[in-house]
């Protein structure tokens, strides 16, 4: 990791160079959709967006209060329709449900409901779950590029052994990775073997819209 001056850099790069999305729409696009469901009560923002505390790639986390969390689970890919995401599926990891979006930028944005989730078990690897499989691995590897700038190696060290566990390991990736760059090395290198075998091909989407910021990530001073 660099310091404080080149962290700070980057980020302003980043924002000249378009690679973290615009703060205003992101903070506002995101409940003025769901302000459409009259069965949604509340969506505050919350966590290092709400403190104050965010680098250029944090994550948007808003909680959500719903009247009847079935109804609106079940509408909300067709009411966050129109914030076009790159990425849109539920977190198979987290113990609240929460719906994981890559808005173009990128930017990842999280709407938690305070309901209780059960974790899912490592992914099985079949051709129809290779695109479910790279969804979750862009947003993942995003998440993990601020946690990187934020300087919070312990939780990106800790992490890059889940990915391995849930994801990486599935696809046949023997070795837990030391750093984020060698997962994404990994991760495509795998997927591109299944894609052969499967006679399937993932779309790059999810990657083309996230890869520019992990490879400025990887090219700031350190």
């Amino acid at each position: 990791m660099g310091d404080a001056s080149s962290a700070a850099s980057w980020q302003r790069n980043a924002h000249r160079d378009g690679l973290a999305y615009t703060t205003d729409r992101t903070a506002t696009r995101p409940r003025a959709v769901l302000a459409c469901d009259a069965g949604i009560h509340r969506v505050d923002l919350t966590g290092s967006r709400a403190r104050g505390t965010a680098t250029a790639l944090s994550d948007w986390d808003f909680l959500v209060t719903a009247a009847d969390f079935g109804a609106v689970r079940d509408a909300l890919p067709s009411l966050t329709a129109p914030l076009r995401p790159v990425v849109a599926q539920w977190d198979r990891l987290s113990r609240h449900w929460c719906y994981m979006m890559i808005l173009a930028g990128p930017a990842k944005v999280d709407l938690i409901f305070d309901q209780p989730h059960p974790i899912e078990p490592p992914w099985l690897v079949t051709a129809a779950t290779l695109a479910a499989i790279d969804d979750h691995f862009w947003d993942w590897a995003l998440w993990l590029a601020s946690k990187h700038l934020a300087g919070r190696n312990d939780v990106v060290t800790a992490e890059l052994g889940k990915l391995h566990a849930h994801l990486l390991a599935p696809l046949g990736v023997a070795a837990i990775p030391d750093s984020l760059d060698e997962a994404v090395a990994g991760y495509e290198a795998a997927r591109d073997g299944w894609e052969k075998r499967r006679r399937r091909r993932v779309s790059r989407t999810a990657e083309t819209a996230v890869l520019p910021s992990l490879r400025q990530l990887s090219a700031r001073p350190q």
